[in-house]
């Protein structure tokens, strides 16, 4: 009986499956397949052949034309990898850090929870680029933030300014998008924790700080877990960001790309036109970038056999 009704559960999910294979699982194998394809060109397919040139190219190793050194692309390796890098591992953190202590906060304020629970979430779906425009307003020249800490005419995000302070604000920028979503979740987990720890630690006098630490953070050890990975992986596919405040990729100087990120260069090398446009570069820069996500997502849920509990 059972296998008569598999064909059933095959037939349901079958509309899904096709979709997941078509639009997830082909063009993950395609991109694999054309980052080892040399001069690929996209509208016929066509190429010359099968090469690991393309990653030596994207990461600086390899000149594109033979013989000519200053033919080396450093796009990937001097300015969107460690962009990336810094982004994420400061952004991660901080973000992780402060709405797990609005969540905590908001799980104490039971009166008008709800309420603030709704305004923090408000910033999740508002437009990224209505969101960039009111940064811009913040952090402009005559701004809120510079007129508030007394900063004077201090350049922030307009054309000349340096890439230190371009990337402070675009740090604030992705951690103040990323908390909705994390608040979300560690509140979802906080609500869960059973009353009877919070009694048994107030009658051992146990401080709310000790509490939080000892008892709560443990027990919602698997949401901040699912937040680490998620984050993380968002971190390394910033992009919007980039583009939301700044709608392009250098600061001081317009032939820089000292903004890049590595979402952002795998954009750049689609979007060309003509013979600046190489596909086979972009795909070999998505493919590094799925091998570092998928190495310290690995690094993560080895970490978190000892450290979470379920």
């Amino acid at each position: 009986m059972e296998r008569k009704n598999n064909w059933k559960g095959w037939l349901y999910l079958a509309p899904a499956l096709i979709l997941i294979t078509l639009f997830t699982i082909f063009p993950i194998i395609n991109t694999f397949v054309i980052s080892f394809l040399k001069e690929y060109r996209y509208a016929t397919g066509a190429n010359e052949g099968f090469t690991f040139d393309n990653y030596g190219i994207v990461l600086g190793i390899t000149e594109r034309i033979p013989g000519m050194p200053e033919s080396k692309m450093t796009e990937f390796i001097r300015y969107a990898l460690p962009n990336t890098l810094l982004i994420t591992f400061v952004t991660v953190p901080l973000s992780i850090l402060v709405s797990l202590g609005i969540a905590i906060g908001l799980n104490r304020i039971k009166a008008v929870r709800s309420f603030f629970q709704t305004v923090f979430f408000l910033p999740y779906v508002t437009n990224t680029i209505a969101v960039g425009m009111v940064f811009a307003l913040i952090f402009d020249n005559t701004g809120i933030f510079n007129n508030f800490f007394g900063l004077g005419n201090l350049n922030w995000m307009n054309v000349g300014t340096t890439w230190g302070k371009a990337m402070f604000v675009t740090c604030l920028y992705v951690i103040w998008t990323g908390l909705p979503f994390k608040i979300l979740v560690f509140s979802s987990g906080l609500q869960n924790v059973d009353q009877q720890y919070y009694d048994a630690a107030r009658i051992d006098a146990t401080p709310k700080w000790k509490t939080d630490l000892k008892i709560v953070l443990p027990l919602i050890s698997p949401q901040i877990l699912y937040v680490s990975v998620t984050s993380f992986i968002s971190g390394f596919k910033e992009y919007n960001a980039i583009i939301g405040l700044f709608n392009r990729s250098y600061t001081t100087n317009g032939n820089a790309h000292d903004l890049y990120t590595v979402v952002y260069y795998i954009y750049d090398q689609i979007q060309g036109s003509g013979s600046n446009r190489h596909l086979e570069y972009a795909a070999a820069g998505a493919v590094i970038l799925f091998l570092i996500i998928f190495a310290f997502t690995l690094l993560q849920m080895w970490v978190s056999k000892k450290r979470v509990h379920y």
